[in-house]
């Protein structure tokens, strides 16, 4: 079999593609033949030595893949030779086969494309968890989404929308004006604007109930003075630290200097919240399945569906992680494994 490693820390040219023999599945484990493997900018940071929780080098990244069980180890029950499923990896999802613990082999119907499946663990389930598990979102709040055309965004407006929840605020580059609104949300530009301000007007001067935040360091603090008083704020990463495919140590420095220290006794006379959220952390199988089986059924019912930007075959893993870099996706990245 094949699989992408990152040879070091570097830019995209770091990248190897290498071929060695089948893995073979143990005690409570599956071998999956991958079909898709998602992308997420987590992946790029990690290739640039900017992402906490990272194997050492050289590793196989990839957090998760959907495919379908070719081996079962002893004592799996409940899953079968020939089952489609999404495996949450962890890491080493880009590649054509993976062995799994057989609790992160999370069965799908026939119905699901192997797109939709690879589109759902990562971005829809981070958006899942920070929105309706943490945040408890209810129809009729507000919600502040940055990075509002990227897997995340475009996965968090569904949610929000499925719930009954329209009052919905999304920032993004201006090019991206046009997909953004298309999307239902009230556009904001990340460069021109500010979205504090627009926040405020469109909720009376309230502030939003919910803000997530993937660009970290001082825009954190903006994204908190956006809530109302009552409101949430979700971190799930820091994409100030990666403006381009070449590591930049004082874009780094920068970005971690300037997040802000939340004084708890402030945030008790306000009411507000901030959440850290990983969902590459999560140790908590059972809830990670809760929150696939909740959103497989909103797949099912019509209520999401995932979009997806492109699908490059894996040995254009390289060119596809430019693509994200140069922040030109509007969805979901895939890796085709077939």
């Amino acid at each position: 079999m094949r699989r992408v490693v990152y040879t070091k820390v570097g830019g995209p040219d770091s990248i190897a593609i290498i071929e060695e023999e089948d893995p073979r599945a143990g005690k409570g484990e599956v071998r999956v033949r991958v079909h898709r493997a998602g992308i997420n900018f987590a992946d790029l940071m990690m290739r640039q030595g900017l992402y906490g929780a990272t194997p050492d080098f050289p590793f196989t990244p990839g957090y998760e893949s959907s495919g379908e069980i070719i081996e079962i180890g002893e004592e799996v029950e409940g899953l079968a030779v020939g089952q489609r499923v999404l495996a949450m990896t962890g890491f080493g999802g880009y590649s054509e086969q993976v062995v799994i613990d057989a609790r992160r082999a999370i069965p799908i119907t026939d119905s699901m494309s192997y797109d939709a499946a690879a589109s759902l663990g990562v971005t829809y389930g981070t958006a899942y968890h920070m929105l309706v598990h943490l945040g408890g979102l209810e129809e009729g709040e507000s919600v502040l989404i940055h990075h509002a055309a990227g897997g995340v965004g475009t996965a968090a407006v569904q949610i929000c929308q499925a719930l009954g929840v329209t009052n919905i605020i999304g920032t993004a580059s201006a090019p991206k004006r046009e997909f953004v609104e298309k999307l239902g949300m009230r556009f904001v530009d990340r460069e021109t604007e500010n979205f504090v301000e627009v926040c405020k007007a469109a909720t009376g001067g309230k502030g939003v109930h919910h803000a997530i935040d993937p660009v970290g360091g001082s825009h954190l603090m903006r994204s908190y003075k956006a809530l109302r008083r009552g409101g949430k704020l979700y971190c799930f990463g820091a994409s100030a630290a990666v403006p381009g495919e070449k590591r930049s140590l004082f874009a780094a420095l920068r970005m971690w200097r300037s997040t802000p220290k939340f004084d708890p006794l402030k945030m008790m006379n306000s009411n507000k919240a901030v959440f850290g959220v990983h969902m590459g952390r999560m140790d908590d199988e059972s809830l990670f399945q809760s929150h696939l089986r909740a959103l497989s059924s909103m797949l099912e019912r019509g209520d999401i569906e995932p979009i997806i930007d492109s699908v490059w075959r894996f040995e254009e893993v390289a060119n596809a992680q430019r693509h994200m870099h140069e922040r030109k996706n509007r969805g979901k990245v895939l890796l085709d494994f077939e």
